[in-house]
């Protein structure tokens, strides 16, 4: 058996639904597949002493999940008083409306038609709700919308779908972009050796507790696959399903149309550059 410690960012281990840093607790939705892992991760946010949390990515519109989510803050002496979301994919904000009515809070987004309430997320925000320190950090390539939130407190960031807690991540285009993804990935970087961030608290997945290995492990196997991509269009394959089956040969077929996604990416990134 392989240790966690020998893995890419050191995964803590199996997603369970409980507090996983001081100011952290997850709460894992019941849709788990092979794009969501074992699920999405919704996460109640609060400093301990604290009566107001924060919620971040309500997830899919489960009812059953959305409660318990207010009820596990409630248990906490706490009460939902803000909910942000990472992006736009119904995994993790579909439930964000039903949520907004359950707590009476605004929801908080990059992207307008997410908002309930009137306030967005830019760059350079810091949500501050109940003396929270909550650094708003733009994050795009996996959607254009796509954000990340830097919690110095615990040093640690929530990647949303930009780092999981295992495997990688789709580039999900036309929407996602190469390019931005990569910069994404390098600003995350910097966060771990500049800030001091050494957890990432994915959007699903277990919590990473070598920020820095995690993300050097993304930039790398981004590496590999554009120059597998670059070889096989030398090779005559053109398509991006032709991409797929030669580059992707060795993953799961039912990963394919997701891979798919990646690969027109990476064909538009190839393109722009003048590299096919």
């Amino acid at each position: 058996m392989t240790n966690a410690a020998e893995l890419p960012g050191q995964p803590r281990g199996a997603v369970v639904t409980g507090p996983v840093t001081e100011r952290a607790t997850c709460v894992l939705a019941p849709n788990p597949s092979a794009m969501t892992l074992d699920g999405t991760n919704t996460w109640i946010l609060a400093e301990p002493d604290a009566r107001d949390a924060v919620v971040v990515d309500p997830g899919p519109l489960d009812e059953g999940h959305l409660r318990e989510v207010v009820a596990m803050t409630e248990r906490a002496g706490k009460r939902v008083a803000l909910t942000l979301l990472t992006h736009g994919h119904p995994d993790h904000a579909e439930g964000a409306a039903r949520f907004a009515e359950l707590t009476g809070t605004n929801v908080r987004a990059l992207d307008p038609a997410l908002r309930l309430g009137g306030e967005g997320l830019g760059v350079g925000d810091v949500v501050t709700t109940g003396g929270l320190e909550l650094h708003v950090v733009p994050t795009p390539g996996h959607t254009m919308d796509s954000l990340s939130f830097h919690l110095p407190a615990d040093a640690a960031v929530l990647t949303g779908d930009t780092v999981l807690g295992r495997g990688t991540t789709v580039v999900a285009h036309p929407d996602g972009r190469l390019g931005d993804y990569l910069d994404s990935l390098r600003r995350l970087r910097s966060l771990a050796v500049d800030d001091g961030v050494t957890t990432i608290l994915p959007g699903h997945g277990p919590a990473l507790e070598d920020a820095q290995g995690a993300v050097d492990y993304y930039l790398v196997h981004r590496a590999k696959r554009l120059a597998q991509v670059e070889t096989a269009v030398e090779n005559g394959f053109r398509t991006a399903p032709e991409v797929v089956a030669q580059v992707y040969a060795d993953v799961d077929r039912s990963l394919w149309p997701a891979a798919e996604l990646s690969v027109r990416a990476q064909l538009d990134y190839l393109a722009e550059h003048g590299l096919i």
